[in-house]
């Protein structure tokens, strides 16, 4: 059994998870249990966890829109109110079934309800399996700005099973990517490699490497539970990434990007920021730039988008007394945090992105 045991936040990866989860709710003997999911999830993901577990109790289904745009307080009201109608208490279960939206906010919703209740996070994608699965970080958007509204609290325990994989979209496959290639850059060269060159059709592989992540992202939260130094490393491509994610989305010229297109840009603009201020190797940073660029097409970024991505950096949550910090690269796994970038460079960044 692939497994990280905590006191709360462990993580199962393979079958046997379905059997802890059933050994957790009759522990728990929950009042009520409700699954929390979006109109793709449960169309394409709840019958799969129906039949895997049966629960002595119909669970309560609760269902939002799916999206980024529906990760905000009004989803979360909405949500509070229905476990109010349903009968929610202090001895509940939430389960959140779905992608990294469905787990921050139903974790949100979950540590929220009645000062807190318990929840277990089943993530069904690529990205939350590698990303929102380790951390306790559940929270909302606040309009346009990613995650600003939220609380550290972890799940009593994640379940991980790569059979939800194959409900996603490709495109939706591919953003998780993004997070692996991350973990690669921040903190192994050969786990780098690994990510660039597996085969994806290989399902053993697959899941080898999506435990490999998890492990890295544990390691690093579990040395820096609060964010005060080695966690921020899990935030480099974000910084700009999560700007020109908030830009995308309320254009009205531009297509929405999932939240893994947004962060490969921003690896790109800060790996060439990590070579022009720290001396990150020229051939590496160009071979980085190449091989992102073969999982996601370039975008059209002109200098008024530009120009709206800078203005959207002043709300990233790394910021320290006005000022933008960034987290750069000296090397694979060779890092700086808080480091400061004057806007020319930005520019100049995003005209290497354009011409590379």
């Amino acid at each position: 059994m692939r497994k990280i045991i905590k006191e709360r936040g462990s993580v199962y990866c393979d079958n046997s998870g379905w059997e802890i989860l059933k050994e957790k709710a009759n522990k728990l003997q929950p009042s009520k249990i409700f699954i929390i999911t979006d109109k793709n999830t449960h169309e394409f993901c709840l019958p799969y966890l129906l039949k895997k577990i049966k629960f002595d109790s119909n669970p309560e289904i609760l269902i939002i829109s799916e999206g980024e745009i529906h990760k905000n307080i009004q989803t979360c009201t909405i949500l509070w109110e229905q476990l109010s109608q349903k009968g929610a208490d202090r001895k509940s279960l939430i389960i959140n079934l779905g992608g990294g939206v469905i787990t921050d906010l139903g974790g949100f919703v979950a540590s929220t309800f009645m000062r807190g209740i318990e929840f277990i996070n089943i993530p069904t994608s690529l990205l939350a399996m590698v990303d929102a699965s380790v951390g306790g970080k559940n929270g909302v958007d606040l309009g346009i700005l990613k995650n600003q509204i939220g609380v550290i609290n972890n799940p009593l325990f994640v379940l991980i099973d790569i059979d939800f994989l194959r409900t996603l979209p490709k495109p939706h496959f591919t953003s998780g990517i993004a997070e692996m290639l991350k973990h690669g850059l921040i903190y192994s060269e050969d786990y780098w490699l690994k990510v660039k060159n597996f085969d994806e059709r290989n399902q053993k592989e697959i899941e080898t490497l999506i435990w490999e992540s998890i492990k890295i992202k544990n390691e690093i939260v579990t040395n820096d539970p609060f964010e005060n130094s080695l966690r921020k490393t899990l935030n480099y491509g974000h910084t700009l990434g999560h700007a020109i994610e908030s830009h995308f989305l309320i254009s009205t010229e531009k297509k929405t990007l999932l939240h893994g297109e947004a962060v490969a840009i921003g690896m790109i603009l800060s790996t060439f920021l990590s070579h022009e201020i720290l001396g990150f190797p020229h051939q590496k940073h160009r071979n980085i730039t190449d091989t992102i660029l073969q999982e996601f097409p370039k975008q059209t970024i002109s200098e008024k988008d530009i120009e709206a991505i800078i203005k959207l950096l002043i709300f990233d949550k790394k910021n320290n007394n006005g000022k933008v910090m960034f987290v750069l690269l000296n090397d694979f796994g060779s890092y700086k945090i808080d480091c400061e970038v004057p806007n020319p460079l930005i520019y100049k960044a995003f005209d290497y992105y354009k011409n590379f």
